[in-house]
């Protein structure tokens, strides 16, 4: 036994306690302690069933991540779950919280499950580029069945209870207290003499289907949905073992098929990512004794597509929100906007029509700004337009009660300016949603340089009430986010003039794991957005610079994207499959005639480098301006706002591990042949002479 894991004697009953605050990891403690509490329970002859249960909120929820990255201590997780296994005596787990990982698998090694109405669980490690290596790929199959087991393993999302007990993981459902539920099932155990269950020796989730199918299914979903990703195919493999191998043999090579995960470059990236995450939440200079402002109501200001998805978070999560439109008609549009958002989750079945209506009483439509009086805050999302916004903060300004937060949701201008425009700019605050506001996860938290410690603690809380996932960026034009995807954007463009098409840039950075290419995402957004953007930023544009043409043809001749049917590429009606735009490649040809280029064939590493290397080289201007905190914010940045391969950790990452010597490298024969956009950033030449990367990179080193 140790601190963290007790045995209880309750009759004929062996209670094993697990307390590992705040998630009951699986840290070298627990793994000790559970073997040493099940060998106990073994040796003990008056014991005649076993209930395993976790103290706090969750049961175990995954392994340690203090471990992460440390050489491996004894016992091993699955020397711990063949001790389980192997008892002769049997033995429940008793879920309630979250069951992750090696904490379903510790569950799948007892002989019975119950599991709390509540509950949830998940093999989640192919997120960390890994497989579920304690013998997930070995059991979930033989109770759950191939199909399901896939679909969790490969995915790694979490069910619930109900539903894991509908595939035989669970064996029945209870409410109330975990310590009553897990006794009562014990001593039905003990009272019918049950024996033990082993789950590696069930076969009915085996049977019945045909796997092999089911298996060339899942690696063509793999090969057009998980393009590049290693550890997924390894989780197909596994599970495969299951079906064609013994359960001694089939571990052997779930374990073979875990060391090959471990050792691919892809974990490190994604491991990056998951810690990256979690750092982005802490503010280096916030006092610790800084407490938020509690949000019971808030406000949006527009009801166009952002301003909606804005007003369906905060209903999605239980705060009331009026959303204020200039006039009836366009209040009418926007609250159907809303509806008809929910009515598709509906009709795809993620969303019931009762939930959807109690959201729709939380949204208040609002046609006069007395109405946004007592609000606790208010969310700016109109025209982008500094006129405008001067016109809505000053109103704003006049009617909100004090200690109201009045946040704006710009994508790129001046939040200090904006924050002027009111007598309490200490009480503003960037919140940069990204488009569909409701769907992605990333917040910006733009700080202005009068917002208050309360206000950014506040809004960072909002994000985490919104289920966002929130980073601080300072004021610049464009933020973080945008700042860099217009130099990216940029030479991609630049790319069509040389010679490149659409098709081939684009193909190219999905090759290297974007979700999307430049030339489809910009007429997803629409290039006439682009366009008033470059015509704000000609008027300061150094002589010695010039913006591609390209898009700013396309806007002349009328095609904004997939609104007007065509852009870079062509749209049929009713379908948004990019197909080939033939009016585009005349106005190609111009473009290079212009600037004196004869068009020529670009490889596809020039065209990934001169794109990815592009935002490498501004996020490192960005740290050593002090707009991001840290090099790991800005890859948080990309991997959830603008579609960064995770298995390449973000932009600042991917750099780092090509090595910033060879970046810089290219970035200088880029800036020699292409002009002063390419001027190395002194943070690069810094690092990279020093031996150095972002990921060890402080402010004032």
């Amino acid at each position: 036994m140790s601190d963290v894991v007790r045995l209880e004697r309750r009759g004929a009953i062996a209670l094993i306690r697990v307390n590992n605050p705040p998630v009951n990891a699986l840290g070298v403690a627990v793994r000790q302690g559970l073997q040493a509490a099940f060998q106990a329970a073994e040796a003990a002859p008056e014991v005649k069933a076993v209930a395993l249960v976790c103290e706090g909120s969750t049961f175990i929820a995954g392994a340690d991540i203090k471990e992460f990255g440390k050489p491996p201590q004894s016992p091993s997780l699955p020397e711990v779950i063949e001790v389980i296994e192997g008892m002769g005596k049997p033995s429940v787990a008793v879920i309630h919280g979250t069951a992750l990982g090696g904490g379903l698998e510790v569950a799948l090694g007892c002989h019975y499950r119950i599991a709390r109405n509540d509950a949830k669980v998940g093999l989640p490690e192919v997120k960390l580029g890994l497989l579920p290596g304690a013998g997930g790929t070995q059991r979930l199959p033989r109770l759950a069945g191939v199909a399901k087991a896939l679909d969790m393993i490969v995915s790694g999302q979490s069910i619930g209870a109900a539903e894991a007990v509908e595939h035989h993981i669970v064996d029945e459902l209870f409410e109330g207290d975990v310590v009553e539920a897990g006794l009562a099932y014990a001593h039905r155990m003990a009272e019918e003499g049950r024996a033990p269950r082993r789950t590696g020796e069930q076969t009915h989730g085996l049977e019945g289907a045909d796997n092999a199918e089911l298996i060339a299914a899942k690696h063509a979903e793999v090969a057009k949905r998980m393009r590049g990703l290693f550890s997924p195919l390894r989780c197909i493999a596994a599970v495969e073992a299951a079906t064609k191998l013994p359960l001694a043999e089939g571990l052997k090579r779930e374990r073979e098929l875990f060391a090959e995960c471990l050792q691919s470059p892809q974990r490190a990236a994604l491991v990056h990512s998951f810690f990256a995450e979690r750092q982005a939440s802490k503010i280096a200079d916030l006092p610790a004794d800084v407490k938020p402002r509690e949000i019971r109501s808030a406000a949006v200001i527009g009801g166009g597509t952002m301003g909606v998805g804005i007003a369906l978070c905060f209903a999605n999560a239980g705060v009331p929100v009026k959303l204020l439109e200039i006039n009836e008609d366009a209040l009418g549009r926007a609250l159907q906007r809303a509806r008809d958002t929910y009515g598709a989750s509906v009709k795809r079945g993620s969303l019931t029509e009762a939930a959807m209506e109690k959201r729709l009483e939380l949204v208040e439509g609002v046609t006069a700004y007395s109405a946004l009086a007592d609000v606790d805050l208010v969310v700016e999302a109109v025209f982008e337009d500094m006129g405008v916004k001067q016109q809505v903060f000053e109103q704003l300004d006049a009617v909100c009660k004090p200690g109201a937060i009045l946040a704006s949701n710009t994508s790129s201008l001046d939040l200090n300016a904006i924050a002027a425009f009111t007598r309490r700019p200490e009480d503003v605050v960037g919140l940069h949603f990204f488009s569909p506001a409701n769907v992605m996860r990333l917040l910006e938290v733009v700080r202005g340089e009068k917002t208050s410690h309360e206000v950014l603690a506040t809004a960072m809380a909002v994000g985490k009430t919104l289920k966002k996932v929130s980073v601080v960026v300072g004021v610049c034009d464009g933020f973080v986010g945008n700042r860099m995807v217009f130099q990216y954007g940029r030479e991609a463009e630049f790319l069509l003039e040389e010679g490149a098409t659409p098709q081939q840039v684009d193909g190219a950075l999905r090759n290297f794991g974007m979700a999307m290419g430049p030339f489809a995402m910009r007429d997803l957004s629409g290039l006439d957005i682009g366009q008033a953007i470059r015509k704000r930023q000609r008027a300061d544009l150094p002589a010695d610079r010039d913006f591609p043409t390209v898009s700013d043809k396309l806007c002349e001749a009328g095609m904004l994207g997939q609104k007007t049917g065509a852009g870079y590429y062509r749209y049929e009606p009713g379908n948004r499959t990019p197909l080939e735009n033939p009016d585009l490649a005349p106005m190609l040809e111009a473009a290079s005639r212009e600037k004196g280029l004869e068009r020529r064939t670009l490889d596809e590493q020039y065209i990934i480098e001169r794109t990815i290397y592009a935002l490498v080289n501004e996020g490192a201007k960005i740290l050593e301006e002090g707009i991001a905190q840290r090099a790991s914010d800005i890859d948080v940045i990309y991997l959830n706002g603008y579609g960064f391969p995770a298995f390449r950790g973000g932009p600042m990452f991917y750099a780092d591990s090509v090595g910033l010597d060879q970046v810089l490298a290219r970035v200088k024969a880029l800036h020699a042949r292409c002009g002063d956009w390419w001027k190395p950033a002194p943070l690069l030449e810094k690092l990279a002479a020093e031996g150095r990367t972002f990921s060890d990179w402080q402010a004032g080193q």
